[in-house]
Order: structure tokens, then C-alpha cells, then sequence
């Protein structure tokens, strides 16, 4: 038996269950429900969306593969990786391809950050829980799974959800970050996007992500941003 068998359990294909599941993963008015609960629910609470996604996966019967939920060989070697990749991939992002693009050294819509101690723990909530687990689930992990059904896994089809995905990604950021931030959370849309599209693996963008926002956090913190930006360029 396999495990998207063992996964149904002894369903029958005509079963209620397997009924249900096959009405869910559709795009009928159950699974357009789905879709739309799930883009609200980090509207309830972080990260609403994203734990909303596991019980559609769940319910649905789709193989957590499909959302790149993937053991990987070495736990300590992934987590290790992400962080080296996150971290680095801020400090290029706040040093070179920002300053190309003109932005300000300063993120004003989290400067308040700056120093604030009382708000250490609600920040570091968001970022590991809401950006890396949550946003990583439902950007990468749902989006995609949902939009290969719709395009199929041609090459054109996976560098269209690239960009569909990242654009969404950004305009994500636009109400709080303006358009700097949106312009930065699209890049990091389609680099993350490109290698979820090869890997098929989530876990190490998900360490990856919340090492990049808690780098930016923490040159926020320590009021370092223009520094950092201004390492190339003066």
C-alpha cells in the first residue's frame, strides 16, 4: 500500500468521505469557499491562514508533499543551512539591491521598533510564527499546490506561478510597507518561489524566511539599517 492509500484509510472512491475530500481539492463552491476561508483567516488571528491550509490538506486528503511539507535528511543540517541563507540574503537585499532601487535606509513603517523592548515578544511571534511558518505555507506550500492544478507542471506553467505568486507575495506588503517593501517582498517572492518551484521543499525557506525577517528585526533594533545600506554605497 502506498501512502496516498494509507492515507485514505479503506475509502472506497465512492465513499462520503472520499466524496468530500474530491469536492474540497476542486474548484467547485466547496473548494472556492475553501480558498476564500483561508485568505481570511489570518484576519482571526497569525497564523490563521496557515493553519487553516494543514486542515484543508487534512480534509481534502492531499499529500503534504503537495504543499512541500517534506522530511528532510538532516534537521540540523536544514535548519543550519536556512539560517546562513536568510541571514545572508538580508544583508545583500539591505546593501545592494535596495540601495539600487532607491529606497530610503530606514523601513519607517517598523522604525518604532527601534529600541522597543516591551515589543520583542509580540514582533518575534510575527516573524517566526506569521512570516516564516505562515506566509511560507500559504504564499508557497497552498498557492502553488492550488495553482498546478490549474496550469498542470510544464515549465511555463511553474515560471507563471513563480510570478503570479510573488506578485501576490508583495502587493501582501503594500498596505503597511508602501511600495519599497513591496518592491523588496516581490523579490523575495521569486527567489523563494524559484527554489520551492525546484526543491518542492518547504521547510528550509520557511527557517530561510524567518532568518531574513529576524536580520531585519534585528538591524531595526539596533538602529543599524542605514549603516548596513550604506556598506557599498555612500
Amino acid at each position: 500500500m502506498n501512502d496516498d492509500e494509507s492515507a485514505r484509510g479503506n475509502s472506497t472512491p465512492e465513499s462520503p468521505d472520499n466524496v468530500f475530500a474530491a469536492r474540497l481539492r476542486g474548484f467547485g463552491p466547496l473548494g472556492l469557499l475553501a480558498i476564500v476561508l483561508i485568505f481570511l483567516g489570518n484576519g482571526l488571528f497569525l497564523p490563521g491562514s496557515a493553519l487553516l491550509v494543514l486542515l484543508w490538506v487534512h480534509l481534502s486528503q492531499t499529500p503534504w508533499r503537495e504543499i512541500g511539507f517534506v522530511r528532510p535528511k538532516s534537521w540540523l543540517r536544514l535548519v543550519a543551512l536556512g539560517i546562513l541563507f536568510g541571514v545572508t540574503f538580508k544583508f545583500l537585499m539591505k546593501s545592494v539591491v535596495m540601495p539600487l532601487l532607491g529606497a530610503d535606509p530606514i523601513n519607517h513603517a517598523y522604525h518604532y521598533l527601534t529600541g522597543n523592548r516591551a515589543a520583542i515578544p509580540i514582533t518575534l511571534y510575527a516573524m517566526i510564527a506569521g512570516a516564516g511558518f505562515g506566509e511560507e505555507t500559504m504564499f508557497r506550500g497552498f498557492m502553488f499546490e492550488r495553482l498546478h492544478m490549474l496550469f498542470g507542471t510544464s515549465l511555463a506553467a511553474k515560471v507563471a506561478i513563480v510570478v503570479i505568486t510573488s506578485v501576490l507575495f508583495g502587493l501582501a506588503h503594500y498596505r503597511v510597507q508602501g511600495l519599497i517593501g513591496t518592491e523588496q517582498a516581490t523579490i523575495v517572492g521569486l527567489v523563494f518561489g524559484t527554489i520551492f518551484a525546484v526543491t518542492g521543499r518547504i521547510f528550509l525557506l520557511m527557517i530561510a524566511h524567518a532568518a531574513f525577517d529576524l536580520t531585519a528585526y534585528a538591524m531595526i533594533y539596533w538602529d543599524l539599517e542605514t549603516r548596513v545600506a550604506h556598506l557599498l554605497f555612500k
